[in-house]
């Protein structure tokens, strides 16, 4: 990793500046939430694609990309390997979006037009790499083509998730009923069986037939 000050390990605040090509007054984005999500959504994708840098969208608006309703919380999410991260920061930088600190180390934030943005360097306890982001499909979000992550890395990571202190299987359950049949249900079994959350979830999904039920082989 080299030393831009908002590469991890080590970050700086930028100062903000007005979202460009906003739909509100004075470039501002508009006021449903939604809509303003998936506005920050395309522009941020505009600007990692032109810069060359892999990437991919995760989180809440990469189901939504998938099929899934949309229930976004309060922020997009991109997935880049951490050796990208300066070449990432600088394009979202040039593309007048002010990047700041976070208290992890594996994230990266912004803000453009009072939504919150994620530069995610590590996702269900990895590091972000190529084969993670090859496995991405290419789909529209609001009309704008982007790399999603899989459906079966996105609900690995939200598996991965799962602790004591955030334990809310209502908004996995309709992930996983819309996504059932693009999910590699054999692969996230073997993966999270061992783990009492994750495993309560997947039993859950075959007691409610979202899933068949899976026995462990050698």
């Amino acid at each position: 990793m080299s030393n831009h000050p908002l590469a991890p390990p080590g970050f700086a605040t930028a100062p903000g500046v007005p979202f460009p090509g906003g739909d509100g007054p004075n470039g501002s984005l508009p006021h449903d939430h939604t809509q303003a999500i998936l506005e920050t959504t395309k522009r941020v994708a505009a600007l990692l694609k032109a810069s060359g840098q892999p990437f991919a969208l995760a989180g809440s608006v990469a189901a939504f990309a998938h099929g899934v309703p949309a229930g976004f919380q309060h922020d997009t999410d991109f997935c880049v390997r951490p050796e990208d991260a300066d070449a990432v920061i600088k394009a979202l930088e040039d593309g007048g979006i002010a990047m700041r600190r976070a208290p992890e180390d594996w994230l990266v934030k912004g803000r453009a037009g009072g939504e919150e943005i994620d530069l995610i360097f590590e996702l269900a306890r990895r590091p972000v790499n190529t084969a993670l982001l090859d496995r991405a499909e290419v789909r529209p979000v609001d009309s704008v083509w982007m790399p999603v992550l899989a459906p079966t890395d996105l609900m690995d990571a939200r598996l991965t998730a799962l602790c004591e202190h955030y334990c809310d299987f209502g908004d996995l359950l309709p992930m996983a009923r819309m996504l059932r049949e693009q999910i590699d249900w054999d692969r996230l079994n073997r993966a999270h069986r061992a783990a009492p959350l994750p495993d309560a979830f997947l039993y859950l999904l075959e007691r409610l037939q979202i899933t068949d039920p899976w026995e462990a082989t050698p």
